[in-house]
């Protein structure tokens, strides 16, 4: 698709007669890849359309750092809207993918917004690099202070904080398929857009100093009128965090238009939550799907 003078590649899979659920990937700079492992939610009922946001991946750009703000995205976004003529679309946030999805929902006014899916995202920039410092705190001695050091000095580059950024990461991000087993599209090479991400929202996860680093919009999640869904990955950053504002959004959505729900990622919760849907709403259609970070998932998508 045309955007702006560069390309944004798209992916459908299924009828795209069908209401689509628009997948927006994390980042910024991932890519779609990782949606990939729904593919077998494509029905008679729904089409998926993934594509990889401009910067990373098939709609790889870089040397344009002004080009990495949302306003950029958001309007990606809806360009992707009108050139295939989504009129009636479900959308999934994941990560930056749902602080995407809730700029575009409350700053954009857009219509046909069938439901809202929140997977593992966030609502202040600021609450949460101050959870993801709570974090670090639990981190060893020397760690801790290689990464103080380059936040106060803007060096990201030196061996001691490379390798405690990667024992962060390692022990709040990793994919739980044994080596070896990952499906191919968590794993086949692909176009990571560091420019997207360091100008974006920044050196690493918790320093936030890019075009996000003022996203909040909290106060304003009471605007929401449609069904929403929250989701919540237990292997993922700032879990105490997101369990915060998991209940803060739910609170500030209850009564309204809204359906809010927190998923754990276990068994027997997953379970549980799976029957109660299956067999107590006819609002609900329930998938259950493996995220490939985490072995029990679920997706649930509202339906009139």
């Amino acid at each position: 698709m045309p955007f702006l003078n560069y390309q944004t590649y798209y992916r459908i899979v299924g009828n795209i007669t069908k209401p689509a659920l628009v997948l927006l990937h994390g980042g910024p700079g991932s890519t779609h890849n990782y949606f990939e492992l729904l593919d077998s939610l494509a029905c008679d009922d729904y089409c998926l359309v993934m594509y990889d946001q401009l910067g990373c991946g098939n709609s790889y750009v870089e040397g344009h750092p002004k080009l990495w703000t949302p306003e950029t995205w958001v309007n990606e976004l809806i360009a992707l809207r009108k050139h295939l003529n989504l009129t009636k679309v479900h959308l999934l946030g994941q990560s930056w993918g749902g602080m995407l999805a809730l700029d575009y929902v409350l700053h954009y006014n857009p219509t046909g917004i069938e439901s809202l899916i929140l997977s593992s995202t966030l609502s202040s920039a600021s609450l949460w690099a101050s959870e993801q410092h709570r974090m670090i705190r639990f981190m060893s001695e020397s760690d801790q202070r290689a990464i103080e050091i380059a936040e106060n000095t803007g060096n990201y580059e030196s061996e001691d904080y490379i390798t405690a950024n990667t024992h962060f990461m390692h022990a709040h991000c990793r994919c739980l398929h044994e080596v070896g087993k990952a499906p191919d599209c968590l794993t086949r090479p692909k176009k990571i857009g560091k420019e997207a991400y360091l100008y974006g929202w920044g050196p690493n996860e918790y320093t936030p100093t890019g075009s996000l680093a003022g996203f909040e919009v909290t106060d304003e999640l009471k605007h929401i009128n449609i069904p929403t869904l929250l989701y919540l990955e237990q292997m993922t950053y700032a879990l105490h965090l997101l369990q915060r504002q998991c209940m803060t959004i739910s609170n500030i959505l209850h009564g309204t238009y809204s359906l809010t729900v927190v998923i754990w990622s276990s068994p027997k919760r997953q379970n549980n939550i799976f029957n109660y849907y299956k067999h107590g709403s006819n609002k609900m259609k329930v998938y259950p799907v493996n995220s490939g970070y985490t072995k029990y998932s679920i997706l649930v998508i509202y339906d009139h």
